[in-house]
């Protein structure tokens, strides 16, 4: 009897592995091509109808006419292209570098020094992941605008006929895009410096160099990769932006690309679709050779890492007499980047009527543009809205990275396709992504102007910074847990959802506020898609901005700001204490 007991266990045995291997092979392909189906069915179309509204002619109906090329030789003819092209570059650029100076001296400082009120740092980035775009922008408008406080202090100063400082300008949009960067770019770099291997540094300053030459030499030499890339991400970014150029390059006649689309769309009548259009085409072309030179400055990352098995230690910098100097630089920066701009817009939501800030008008402060904003019949309904917009976006998201992170890190079969369709709306620039879903929207006779119209565009949109949550997550569970529970006779659902997710719930938590924060600040994005029914609070802030209701969209953005800090620090502590990336 034990032998016949032996010999059923040995039969057992292999029936439990077949588990395990019918749990890799025959369960999961028809989860990679449920996501491959759901993938392509979100981002292929907006490919498919971008191309065919820039090679078609437009009926009067808003139909399509005959094949054309007429939209792209109209361009070309212009002439207009190379100069949108160059002021689109130099923008780009100049905003990158702007954003990683002040980015990186902020995360040197907090990382790598003793300087004190290091704090402060985290707690005036973590504001700005609240404050939406269009406040914020508007905010250095009010403080450099020609009637602002700066030119009205410079302009008898240097005896200026004209305003000294013209924010409307290539140059005033690198300003404002790099101030919008900087935050973000010193939460992200804060880890790279945090990283850095100590050892290096002390053999140079054993060699004889001196803090400086250290810092220009070694430190940012070691963090060269990581600078240089997020200098690439930033450059996308900008010449994908579109708050910026809108709200500071359009009064001021300073045109890049996604400015040009949206002036065919808006400004010409009647609206130029097939134009709009066949700019989107060129600027996506432009978008997929920048992220491919992305991809391949990471790619190479790898040779320039320093943590090590062999006694890692990050080394605190002491300043000595530096560290009064580099305490201002910590009170300093924050208060440029955060202070100024929201003064101005709590300044503005605390006036009747614009003013720049001066003792006599003290005596008009007043709560009425907070009255008349409470009271608007929209008000309600447009924070319902948004909050709404967001739940549901980071919802859909965090679900599908899950799933999809968990075939990522695994290699299942066919998972990089889910990769390749997962990442293709990063090619997208947010108002070309919402001219590509117009068009969809529009001849499809459903959905348009709908708030589920926004919850998908916005769901495509925020994919890929989803799905980086999801798979950092599941890469970081070994999978012998899994390969325990198939043993067990668990089948591959179930181990997902009683295995994988409790152990990816950080990660998850962390992408769901990441995502949340995201599409409710996103304004470009859904600008072309929102209808009566479906007004979200950034493209109301834009639209009273547009109309010169300084007071309410101040008094609205003041409320509004509030609430999203709320969801801001809460992503950064869940962030900090699961150790998951930001951004």
């Amino acid at each position: 009897m034990q032998i016949a007991g032996s010999d059923a266990k040995v039969v057992a045995q292999p029936d439990r592995l077949d588990r395990v291997k019918r749990f890799d092979t025959a369960e999961l392909p028809w989860l990679v091509i449920a996501l491959v189906g759901l993938l392509a069915l979100a981002v292929l179309p907006p490919f498919l109808f971008l191309i065919l509204a820039s090679v078609h002619e437009f009926e009067l109906d808003g139909s399509y006419g005959a094949l054309t090329l007429d939209h792209f030789q109209a361009i070309m003819a212009s002439g207009k292209l190379s100069t949108l092209v160059l002021n689109s570059a130099i923008y780009s650029g100049g905003s990158a570098l702007f954003a990683l100076v002040v980015g990186a001296t902020q995360a040197w400082l907090a990382e790598r020094t003793d300087a004190p009120w290091r704090n402060w740092l985290w707690f005036a980035s973590m504001i700005s992941l609240g404050v939406p775009y269009v406040l914020y922008i508007g905010g250095w408008l009010l403080f450099l605008g020609k009637s602002g406080p700066v030119n009205a202090l410079l302009k008898p100063l240097l005896d200026a006929a004209v305003a000294p400082v013209n924010i409307y300008s290539i140059p005033g949009m690198i300003f404002v895009e790099g101030m919008i960067w900087s935050p973000l770019a010193f939460l992200m770099l804060t880890s790279v410096f945090r990283n850095s291997d100590a050892s290096f540094e002390e053999a140079s300053i054993m060699s004889g160099a001196s803090t400086l030459t250290t810092l220009r030499r070694v430190t940012l030499g070691m963090a060269g990769p990581a600078l240089l890339a997020f200098a690439m991400i930033v450059f996308i970014r900008a010449s994908e932006s579109f708050e910026v150029p809108a709200l500071v390059g359009i009064p001021g006649s300073a045109r890049v690309l996604t400015s040009t689309i949206f002036q065919s769309l808006h400004l010409d009548m009647p609206p130029n679709i097939g134009e709009a259009a066949a700019f989107g085409v060129i600027l996506l072309v432009i978008m997929t050779v920048l992220l491919r030179l992305y991809d391949r400055m990471v790619r190479n990352a790898h040779r320039f890492r320093t943590v090590t098995g062999k006694g890692f230690r990050p080394r605190v910098i002491a300043l000595g007499p530096l560290r009064p100097v580099a305490g201002l630089l910590i009170v300093i920066i924050p208060a440029v980047v955060i202070a100024i701009p929201l003064s101005n817009i709590i300044w503005a939501a605390l006036l009747p009527y614009y003013e720049p800030f001066n003792l006599a008008a003290l005596g008009k402060v007043t709560s009425v543009n907070f009255v008349k904003v409470i009271n608007s019949p929209s008000f309600r309904e447009t924070i319902f809205n948004t909050l709404l917009l967001g739940v549901v976006t980071a919802t859909v998201v965090s679900v599908l990275s899950g799933v999809a992170g968990w075939c990522l890190a695994r290699r299942r079969p066919g998972s990089w396709l889910i990769d390749t369709l997962a990442a293709m709306p990063l090619v997208f620039p947010a108002i070309v992504l919402s001219l590509a879903f117009l068009e969809i929207f529009v001849h499809s006779g459903a959905l348009y102007g709908s708030l589920t119209s926004l919850a998908i565009v916005s769901s495509v949109a925020f994919l890929p910074y989803g799905l980086r949550y999801g798979q950092i997550g599941v890469m970081q569970i070994h999978p012998e847990l899994e390969e325990a529970a198939a043993l067990s006779g668990a089948r591959g659902w179930v181990i997902f959802l009683r295995v994988i997710v409790p152990l990816i719930a950080p990660a998850l938590v962390s992408c769901w506020l990441f995502v949340f924060l995201l599409a409710v600040r996103a304004m470009a994005l859904i600008l072309l898609l929102v209808g009566p029914d479906s007004h979200v609070v950034a493209v109301s802030l834009f639209e009273l901005w547009q109309n010169g209701a300084i007071g309410e969209v101040a008094a609205l953005g003041c409320i509004w700001t509030a609430i999203m800090t709320v969801f801001s620090v809460s992503f950064y502590l869940v962030a900090r204490r699961t150790q998951t990336p930001i951004g």
